[in-house]
């Protein structure tokens, strides 16, 4: 599979390259050149066939051409050893969870899923990486766990002063751990700025063989598309319909994974999502995406510290015009839609929902009568442990699910007790990571 930049069509690379340089020079996030036809994958998993195997298959057809199948199946086993939770609900309606894993995100799977693939690249090509990221504890937490065993793989994250949280002691570098947190005196943004200023700076990049850990990384967004390939697997023998999957919008990586599924063949008639300023509704009721005001030659570079993946959605849209208004559904959704659809999904299915589950149920209520007929199936997407979201809970429903021990730790706070850095102290932030200066490593 080859991929090229969504600012420069000839700016195509390899697998291996779009995950460890992962933010291309011209300003632009990788996307996929071709999708590789999974039919064949596709039809033969089914209800026994687990996570890892799916996924170490599906990763073996998409990237023959770089890694065998021996590799691409150690991957995805070293990735996943929990699967997530499918439940039918009713006859036409049906459950996925993604919040199963160590922390209790669907994050935990892409994150494991990129450091074991990044951790196979650098062990064939005898090299050594940092991740720099930024974040408020929740992307810490599932580092902590996919961390763990790398040999060749160090995570530097930035965090506000006192967000650290989810981190054990043996995750830090000066206790012969993998990752090196770092504390700014600043703001989330203070944070993301210093780490939007190190990856402008294309000597450094390349001097400390940065990447990050978020969906600007490819190698981070495409396992989210595996999600959709094993709910098929699970629903194939049961129904006969149309089916439609709806999830939270966030910052679409669902959205586009899911359209890559489509892509390789997966059989899926849509995806509804609540409509937010950029996806949305025209006056016919039919999905828009609003035109942004600045032309992608003028834009600001892609963020490697808070990446959206509407670009990649503009890049699939332009390709193919039509796919927005025949897969894409999305509907307005009130508060009042959202507690409603919460207290709905208690009182008839015992489902504690979060509230952007519970928007995505809201939404899908009202596309599913007017965009499918009475046999389409319906797979809702959970993203996030329920228990995360305690306070909507108690206030819609008066109760909340307790928060399983994994989960509360993932919440833990940690205090350091190393000096902090102050917001754009660039040169102390590239001392840290002279520190890990890859000769001296590990």
């Amino acid at each position: 599979m080859r991929f090229f930049s969504t600012r420069d069509s000839s700016n195509v690379t390899n697998f291996k390259n779009a995950v460890m340089d992962c933010m291309p020079q011209d300003g632009g996030l990788y996307v996929p050149e071709d999708m590789a036809d999974l039919r064949r994958w596709i039809l033969y998993a089914d209800e026994n066939t687990s996570f890892a195997s799916l996924a170490g298959a599906l990763t073996s057809a998409m990237i023959n051409d770089e890694f065998s199948p021996l590799i691409c199946e150690a991957i995805a086993t070293r990735a996943f050893s929990i699967d997530p939770v499918f439940r039918q609900l009713d006859e036409n309606f049906f459950y996925l969870e993604l919040y199963n894993g160590a922390t209790g995100t669907f994050k935990d799977y892409g994150v494991s899923y990129l450091t074991a693939t990044l951790e196979t690249i650098l062990q064939m090509d005898g090299e050594k990486a940092i991740l720099l990221d930024s974040t408020c504890g929740e992307l810490g937490a599932c580092m902590s766990k996919a961390m763990k065993d790398k040999k060749l793989l160090k995570s530097v994250l930035l965090y506000p002063k006192g967000k650290i949280r989810g981190l054990d002691q043996s995750d830090f570098v000066w206790n012969g751990g993998n990752i090196f947190p770092v504390e700014v005196e600043g703001t989330e943004e203070d944070c993301r700025n210093m780490v939007r200023k190190i990856f402008a700076d294309r000597e450094l990049v390349k001097k400390y063989n940065l990447t990050v850990a978020n969906t600007a990384n490819i190698g981070r967004l495409l396992p989210q598309s595996f999600f959709y390939t094993y709910a098929f697997s699970r629903l194939k023998k049961k129904v006969n319909g149309d089916i439609f999957y709806a999830f939270p919008a966030g910052n679409y990586g669902n959205l586009i994974s899911g359209l890559y599924s489509w892509r390789q063949a997966l059989p899926v008639n849509g995806f509804m999502v609540p409509a937010t300023s950029r996806i949305t509704l025209d006056a016919k009721g039919n999905c828009m995406m609003m035109d942004s005001m600045v032309p992608v030659e003028k834009r600001e570079p892609a963020d490697p510290a808070d990446p959206s993946n509407i670009e990649r959605l503009e890049q699939v849209f332009k390709a193919n015009s039509l796919m927005l208004r025949s897969f894409v559904f999305p509907a307005t959704v009130t508060e009042e839609d959202t507690v409603q659809a919460c207290k709905e999904l208690f009182m008839k299915y015992k489902i504690y929902a979060d509230h952007d589950t519970s928007a995505a149920y809201a939404c899908a209520k009202k596309r599913m009568a007017a965009t499918t007929d009475g046999d389409a199936v319906l797979v809702l997407v959970a993203r996030e442990s329920p228990s995360m979201d305690g306070d909507f809970l108690r206030k819609t429903l008066g109760e909340c699910p307790v928060m399983s021990q994994n989960v509360a730790k993932a919440f833990t706070p940690v205090t350091l007790d190393r000096p902090c850095l102050e917001p754009g102290d660039i040169e102390g932030l590239k001392l840290i990571l002279n520190s890990l200066n890859l000769r001296r490593m590990f």
